[in-house]
């Protein structure tokens, strides 16, 4: 985000909690990580790849938001799929105020007209920003006239137009969401940007690391499991051990890669990451295990999805 516009020192009273909404791949991560100044949401171009509701705090002088992002929206009967709806549906019920998130590079069509109808009882309390204008194929004309028709009660002065990758229209957006928030106490301390445990960030930033790089068939057939942690030399390393779980013996194959070269990519890339977030090392043993079928299974998926 722009500091010299807003400057996150000083905070002001108010404060919102902000469900972000959006169909797969509408640059919701991407605003959120803009907005905080930090990586807190992973960011892929592979649809569906936030499966958690990720909090994201932003402290300005105007107050603080609590930024919920949440999975991509679209239809499917598929377990999984399921249970990331619900997250979506959830968070909307207890929340001061939502950020509909469109992509400019695609029509709407049926996932966005299932999108506004999810929004469309929360209008009053909804900013929208049409996103990637940056794109040579970037539309706001028919993103525009779709919330004219479909979310006619979404004021013009609550609709904009931004590029999150490029930091371009973030603080109006901002703007306008402090002027929902209510006054009300601060959740989080100032030094706060996301509230996520070290094993979820650990996981979400290897799980990044491998869906941006295997074929297309595998990234929604991982996930990660952190088997253990240990705080090592006084409190100056992090010793990790995490698995990359895939539902096939064919899939392990292609994650570890000829001569292991591609589980040892995910791990370097891994910890370079890791190294810019937490202010301690950490030493990653990583390695691949089969979980056959995981998507279709109650408890994993309790465990992954909150």
């Amino acid at each position: 985000m722009d500091t010299e516009k807003e400057t996150p020192a000083a905070t002001g009273s108010k404060t919102a909690v902000v469900t972000i909404v959006g169909r797969p791949s509408a640059g919701k991560s991407t605003f959120l990580n803009t907005a905080c100044g930090e990586p807190v949401s992973i960011v892929s171009p592979m649809p569906q790849t936030t499966r958690n509701a990720i909090r994201g705090i932003v402290n300005t002088r105007l107050g603080q938001l609590v930024f919920i992002d949440t999975p991509g929206y679209h239809n499917s009967e598929k377990k999984l799929n399921l249970k990331l709806k619900g997250i979506t549906e959830d968070q909307l019920a207890d929340t001061e105020a939502v950020l509909y998130i469109l992509d400019s590079t695609r029509r709407p069509g049926d996932e966005e007209l299932m999108t506004a109808a999810l929004i469309k009882p929360y209008a009053a309390k909804t900013v929208a920003a049409i996103n990637k204008t940056d794109a040579a194929d970037s539309d706001t004309a028919s993103c525009r006239e779709f919330l004219r028709t479909q979310l006619p009660d979404i004021p013009d002065s609550r609709i904009f137009t931004i590029s999150a990758k490029n930091d371009t229209g973030i603080n109006e957006v901002l703007k306008a969401l402090y002027e929902l928030a209510p006054e009300a106490p601060h959740l989080y301390s100032e030094e706060f940007y996301t509230d996520q445990d070290v094993g979820f960030r650990i996981s979400e930033v290897i799980r990044e690391q491998a869906i941006n790089r295997l074929e297309q068939e595998i990234p929604h057939s991982l996930y990660i499991s952190i088997a253990d942690m240990e705080m090592k030399k006084e409190g100056k390393l992090l010793w990790v051990r995490a698995f990359v779980c895939v539902e096939r013996e064919s899939q392990k194959g292609i994650v570890i890669g000829k001569g292991a070269s591609m589980i040892k990519t995910i791990r370097v890339e891994s910890l370079k990451q890791l190294r810019k977030i937490f202010p301690y090392k950490i030493d990653l043993d990583l390695q691949v295990k089969v979980d056959k079928n995981w998507r279709q299974k109650d408890p994993v998926l309790a465990k992954l999805i909150q």
